[in-house]
């Protein structure tokens, strides 16, 4: 499985380095698809920018709520979450939740953006 992520968003940074650190079930890609290095057309790069993908060894790309709860299946810890995903009715609620933080997306990522750059920043120590 490769994960296909926006290395460029804070929230998409800190969220893929959280499953980096885990030990997956199955092997597992990560692609930061906002890298000018990583060879796709700009259509390609503009969709997997807009939402989270995860493609499968097979070719199969899934997105959004999908592609969570894939991953999820195979991240010690997220598992259990995973197979909730599964259930009938539970993936289109999950995505209609991705829906609405997408949404807020832009917001949330300026805040974390600002708070980087507060914390990264010395402090001027006083005369």
């Amino acid at each position: 499985m490769t994960v296909l992520f926006d290395g460029a968003c804070p929230l998409c940074r800190r969220e893929v380095g959280l499953y980096q650190r885990l030990r997956p079930l199955k092997p597992v890609s990560w692609l930061d698809v906002s890298d000018s290095a990583v060879d796709l057309s700009a259509a390609e790069r503009a969709r997997y920018l807009a939402r989270f993908h995860v493609r499968h060894p097979d070719g199969r790309v899934l997105s959004g709520a999908q592609a969570f709860v894939a991953l999820w299946l195979v991240l010690p810890g997220w598992r259990w979450l995973g197979r909730l995903g599964v259930l009938p009715g539970v993936t289109p609620v999950l995505e209609m939740f991705y829906r609405l933080f997408l949404k807020i997306r832009p917001r949330l990522q300026r805040w974390a953006r600002a708070a980087s750059r507060l914390t990264t920043c010395p402090r001027r120590s006083d005369p």
